[in-house]
């Protein structure tokens, strides 16, 4: 993945920022047309490639952390800890509009270009599948930072993102409501489900796209929007090609890592290093482990006096954007949507057995067969919140559920993003504002 050919250099990765107005700010300094197979499918890999590790820095605005004021680099972080979107120090590290627009550039490409040069053939099929599923995940990932969370009364009037599918630098582009970036991200998948026929990529190529991570990424995109059969029924799917689980009491390794049997995308880095010395695990994600019983709190977290670290990510080879234990969880928070309260005991207890001391899931085992709807479902979110801790989901999960108060203290002072804030919804960056009015 690392390894780019000359094609890369003189084609798009010849992007430079330009003082345009354009919502992108990229123009193609000089290029190189791409012609074959192996020249688009490096188009591509530059996609992969720029898709910017950023959802573990939503942790930061999350009940997760709490930060080290003592940091070198914890003012690149301050205002996001503390919710100051309008007016951040300049040193504030943003959320990443502009790389995900990059990538977008990169996966037009290939669905306007390659479409209609390639001779038909599987490998060109699967280049093109595989650049409307990252191009639908880029936009998933934009409107969940950028658009307001998905409410199916109001998405059709709910700001969302600027939507572009064509490589086009000169228009001018405006927020399209949240319904219909959802209903572009729905259509690039099922675009992407004609043209993909590898069920999954071998060990080294899993950042691809492939059948799995396909089904995977849609049974995500189901669940945000609430429409639990859906979500449910890609989450099987893409459970017919990979179930497999860490048991972590015979195997104590990350599930996260790009290699391990739960992989199914190895694209995003699980934390990223410069959160390592500038936090540590709050209190509050603390105390929601058993530290005796729970086998992934000594792979999580390392004691630093009376606090924790994290121990995920910040190294190559944990990369993990889907991976298996993501499917158990959501089938079975979707089938208790759907009422089906027996599927989601069985699937949850699949999952809890590879998590905890053999004497621990028993007394599980017994309470959650106790469990009435309401407490098994606190027990789901609770169990997804230990399982993908400060990963980036808790903050997702957070916008499509309770939108909770949470206070963060920093330097004697107390902050509060309040029940229902609008600043679960990221404004954009200062940049991006300055470049397109629209916005």
């Amino acid at each position: 993945m690392k390894k780019f050919s000359k094609y890369i250099v003189l084609f798009v990765a010849a992007i430079a920022v330009s003082s345009c107005d354009d919502y992108l700010d990229i123009t193609p300094v000089g290029r190189v047309i791409p012609e074959t197979l192996d020249q688009f499918r490096a188009v591509l890999t530059q996609g992969y490639t720029v898709y910017p590790e950023h959802k573990s820095l939503t942790a930061v605005r999350t009940d997760e952390l709490t930060m080290n004021e003592f940091s070198d680099e914890i003012n690149v972080y301050k205002d996001i800890y503390t919710w100051k979107d309008t007016n951040p120090d300049r040193i504030t590290i943003t959320f990443p509009y502009q790389d995900l627009y990059t990538v977008i550039f990169y996966t037009n490409v290939i669905i306007n270009e390659a479409s209609k040069k390639l001779a038909e053939s599987p490998e060109k099929n699967q280049l093109v599948g595989e650049a409307y599923a990252l191009r639908a995940m880029a936009y998933f990932d934009l409107v969940n930072l950028f658009g307001k969370p998905y409410n199916a009364a109001t998405a059709s009037s709910d700001k969302g993102i600027p939507l572009a599918l064509e490589i086009d630098l000169e228009q001018a582009y405006v927020p399209q409501s949240v319904e219909v970036i959802y209903n572009q991200i729905i259509s690039d998948t099922e675009k992407a489900k004609d043209f993909i026929n590898v069920d999954s990529q071998v060990t080294g190529k899993n950042y691809r796209f492939s059948k799995v991570a396909l089904y995977s990424l849609e049974s995500r995109i189901y669940l945000y929007q609430q429409k639990w059969q859906k979500s449910l029924d890609a989450a099987n799917n893409a459970l017919a090609i990979n179930s497999n689980l860490v048991d972590l009491k015979t195997t104590p390794v990350f599930a996260t890592k790009y290699d391990s049997k739960e992989s199914i995308l190895a694209l995003e880095l699980t934390y990223i290093n410069g959160l390592k010395g500038a936090s540590y695990a709050s209190p509050e994600l603390i105390a929601a482990y058993n530290k005796t019983t729970d086998l992934r709190f000594p792979l999580y977290f390392v004691a630093s006096g009376s606090r924790f670290r994290i121990q995920k990510g910040a190294n190559d080879e944990q990369k993990c954007s889907f991976r298996t234990s993501e499917l158990y969880l959501t089938k079975a928070e979707t089938s208790l949507k759907l009422n089906n309260i027996s599927d989601a005991k069985t699937t949850v207890l699949s999952f809890i057995k590879n998590r905890y001391t053999a004497a621990a899931y028993t007394q599980l085992e017994s309470d959650v067969n106790s469990m009435n709807g309401v407490d098994l479902t606190s027990f789901i979110l609770e169990e997804r919140r230990r399982e993908f801790a400060v990963e980036g989901q808790r903050w997702f999960d957070l916008r499509r559920t309770s939108q909770k108060q949470i206070v963060h203290t920093f330097d004697g002072d107390t902050y509060t993003l309040i029940q229902n804030d609008p600043r679960y919804t990221i404004i954009y960056p200062a940049n991006a504002r300055l470049n397109n009015p629209n916005l």
